[in-house]
C-alpha cells in the first residue's frame, strides 16, 4: 500500500463531502465555534481538541490542519500578538482553509492565521515550492532526479519553511497515525526542532492498547481511517521521550474506545509534553516540594523528589517544575535573597536546609483551591 497517496486520495473526497468515518465525536467550545463558516466545522475530521491547550501570544502549529477548523479556534486564542501556522499535504484541504482565509481575518482583526503545504514529518521543505520547481524542470532521466535532491537539500537548508525554534507550541488532531511507519522517527524529530527552549506539546491521536498486526496495517480503510496507523498507547509515550521531551503525558484519555477490531481497543487520547530549555544548571537557592499522593517520583532527568521534602533544584528545573503538566505537583520555593549563580546540578533527591528557605516566596497552584 502506498501510504500517502492513499491518504491523499482519501482526504480529498473528505475536502469536498464530509467522510462520517474519518472522525470521532468531538466537542468543542460553542463560543469559538460561532466565527467558523459551517463548511469548514463540518469538513473536519479529528479525534480530540487539542485547542484548549492555546495560550494567548502563542504562535501554533497545527500539523494535519486539513481544512483549517482548529486553526481557525486557535487564532481566536492566540490574540493580537499570536499567530498560527497550519501544515497539510493535501492541495484539497489546503484550498478549503484558504477559501475563508480573508473572511476569517476580517472577523479576527488581522490575518494572524497562514497555511501551508507539507509533509508533517518534513516541516523544512515546501511542498509549494517543489510543485513550482517540477513544472520548470520536469524528472525525465536520472540526472534530472539527482539534481532535484540537491534542490531539495538546499531548499532544507536555506529556505526552511518552518524555522528552527519557531514555534511555541505544535498541535494535531488524529494525524500522527496517518503517517508511514518508516516515517514516524523523522515526524518527532521535526517536532523537536521546531519547537522553541521550552515549548509545548499537545497531540490528540488515536492509540490502540496492543500492537496493531500487520493483516490491519495493510488494510487501506482502516488506516486512512485513523485506525491501523495507531500507535500502541506506551509507544507513542516512548517515541516523544525518545526524541528528547519531558513531561511526557496523557492528559486526556477516552473512557471508552472509539473502535474495537480483532479484540484490540482504539481509542483517542490527547498528549503533552515539553521541550527542555537546554540552558544550563545555575543554582540561586531554590526549592521545590512535591505534594504526593506517591512517596517519591523521579523526573525524566533522574532527579528525585521525596513526598513533602524541599528539594533543591536548579533555576532551570525550578521553571519546568512551576508550570505546565507539573504545576499541581509541585509547590515552588523562591529564595528570598537570590544568590549568586552557581554551575550545579543537585544529586538525586538532595534536600534545601529550612534555613536556607524562610522568607521565601512560596508558589502554590491546586485544582481545589484550598492552597490558595
Amino acid at each position: 500500500m502506498n501510504v500517502v497517496a492513499t491518504v491523499l486520495e482519501r482526504y480529498s473526497k473528505g475536502a469536498k463531502a464530509r467522510e462520517t468515518e474519518l472522525c470521532c465525536p468531538v466537542s468543542y467550545d460553542p463560543q469559538l465555534l460561532k466565527l467558523l463558516p459551517q463548511e469548514i466545522i463540518e469538513r473536519d475530521y479529528g479525534c480530540g481538541d487539542p485547542s484548549r491547550y492555546v495560550r494567548e501570544g502563542d504562535t501554533v502549529l497545527d500539523l494535519g490542519s486539513g481544512g483549517g477548523k482548529v486553526c481557525y479556534l486557535a487564532a481566536q486564542l492566540v490574540g493580537e500578538r499570536g499567530r498560527v501556522i497550519g501544515v497539510d499535504m493535501n492541495d484539497d484541504m489546503v484550498a478549503l482553509a484558504r477559501k475563508y482565509q480573508s473572511e476569517m481575518a476580517r472577523k479576527l482583526g488581522d490575518d494572524r492565521v497562514r497555511f501551508v503545504k507539507a509533509y508533517i514529518q518534513d516541516l523544512a521543505l515546501d511542498l509549494e515550492a517543489v510543485d513550482r520547481y517540477l513544472a520548470r524542470h520536469p524528472l525525465r532521466e536520472f540526472a534530472d532526479v539527482q539534481r532535484f535532491e540537491v534542490w531539495k537539500a538546499e531548499q532544507r537548508r536555506s529556505h526552511s519553511l518552518i524555522a528552527d525554534a519557531s514555534v511555541d507550541l505544535v498541535i494535531s488532531n488524529c494525524v500522527l497515525n496517518l503517517v508511514n511507519d518508516t516515517d514516524k522517527t523523522k515526524l518527532f524529530r521535526e517536532f523537536y526542532r521546531v519547537l522553541k527552549p521550552g515549548g509545548r506539546v499537545a497531540i490528540s491521536d488515536i492509540v490502540s492498547d496492543e500492537s496493531v498486526p500487520l493483516h490491519l496495517k495493510d488494510d487501506p480503510e482502516l488506516w486512512t481511517g485513523c485506525v491501523s496507523g495507531a500507535f500502541q498507547e506506551e509507544d507513542l509515550l516512548r517515541a516523544f521521550t525518545e526524541a528528547g521531551f519531558l513531561a511526557v503525558c496523557y492528559a486526556q484519555w477516552a473512557q471508552e474506545p472509539w473502535r474495537v477490531i480483532d479484540d484490540i481497543e482504539f481509542r483517542s487520547v490527547t498528549l503533552m509534553a515539553v521541550k527542555g530549555e537546554a540552558t544550563p544548571c545555575l543554582d540561586i537557592g531554590h526549592a521545590v516540594i512535591y505534594r504526593g499522593p506517591f512517596s517519591s517520583v523521579t523526573d525524566d532527568e533522574g532527579h528525585v523528589y521525596a513526598r513533602g521534602a524541599r528539594i533543591a533544584v536548579c533555576e532551570r528545573t525550578f521553571r519546568l517544575l512551576t508550570q505546565g503538566p507539573y504545576l499541581e505537583q509541585f509547590i515552588g520555593i523562591t529564595p528570598a535573597v537570590v544568590r549568586e549563580p552557581v554551575p550545579w546540578c543537585a544529586p538525586a533527591g538532595t534536600r534545601r536546609p529550612a534555613a536556607e528557605t524562610k522568607g521565601a516566596v512560596v508558589s502554590v497552584s491546586c485544582s481545589t483551591g484550598c492552597c490558595s
